[in-house]
């Protein structure tokens, strides 16, 4: 479970930093821009249909997150007013509330004593009831994923740059743009599929790794990755101990980081 924590933390905290420097904003995290809202999807779709095999719904949780951020850079693109940002929110929005619906039809024909309570549970965020077969299964793709972040942090800051001045200084945009969503996808469903939807980690982190390492992505995604394990395992202590029953997951990561995010919000910017 320990293990499970750490991995979930620095996946969303890492692919929120990522998507964040890609698409030169602060405002952007994978639940903004349907990527989380698609995963789930994808997932529950695979219980209903497949059962719970791990490998089954990860699968189905990586292949709907990749086309619910396609969705939403699509969309944005043929958003005819304002900015880029604007664009991109207002499109994550219009896709999370689709994947959403698509998750609420799945919940209403599923089978209310066996699939409904799993798929309830699992969508409100938590790891009660991880083992080691869910997780050695998304392992993989949590540290292929992280390898590759880590290892072309130091091209992000070129990838946030107008992509002819990026071209310029011998970057393969399109090439390198896609392998780092990639990647990014890949760990935030892997991070879905074995822990459900846990909200705002991937906001908020990239926020204080900034502030405490500067910009430049070379210090920034490592320093996130450290505050997001940190922050997930100490949510999931809290989870544990202020209550009789364990509170879910998701629930304080989702409160603390909007809190975190308020106080953030009130203080100087720090440049993307």
């Amino acid at each position: 479970r320990l293990l499970a924590t750490v991995m979930i933390g620095m996946s969303l905290a890492g692919a929120g930093l990522v998507l964040q420097r890609v698409f030169s904003s602060p405002l952007v995290e994978p639940g903004f821009l349907g990527v989380s809202q698609a995963a789930a999807f994808g997932a529950a779709l695979s219980i209903i249909l497949f059962g719970g095999a791990a490998w089954r719904v990860q699968a189905s949780a990586v292949f709907f997150g990749l086309g619910g951020l396609a969705l939403s850079y699509l969309l944005a693109r043929r958003v005819r007013y304002g900015g880029w940002v604007l664009r991109l929110l207002l499109s994550g929005i219009a896709v999370s509330a689709l994947f959403a619906s698509g998750v609420g039809l799945i919940k209403y024909l599923a089978d209310p004593l066996r699939q409904l309570p799993e798929i309830t549970f699992w969508l409100l965020g938590g790891l009660a009831g991880v083992t080691w077969k869910p997780l050695l299964a998304a392992l993989p793709l949590m540290v292929l994923g992280l390898v590759i972040l880590i290892l072309m942090r130091w091209r992000l800051n070129l990838l946030a740059l107008e992509d002819e001045v990026a071209f310029s200084l011998g970057v393969a945009v399109h090439r390198e743009r896609l392998l780092v969503l990639l990647a990014a996808v890949m760990v935030t469903a892997a991070s879905i599929s074995i822990g459900g939807l846990i909200g705002w980690v991937g906001l908020l982190v990239p926020q204080l790794a900034r502030r405490l390492s500067g910009a430049d992505a070379r210090y920034a995604v490592p320093t996130a990755l450290l505050l997001g394990g940190t922050f997930v395992v100490l949510c999931d202590d809290l989870a544990r101990v202020l209550s009789a029953g364990e509170i879910p997951l998701g629930v304080l990561t989702s409160l603390l980081g909007a809190v975190g995010f308020l106080l953030l919000m009130t203080r100087p910017a720090v440049k993307v």
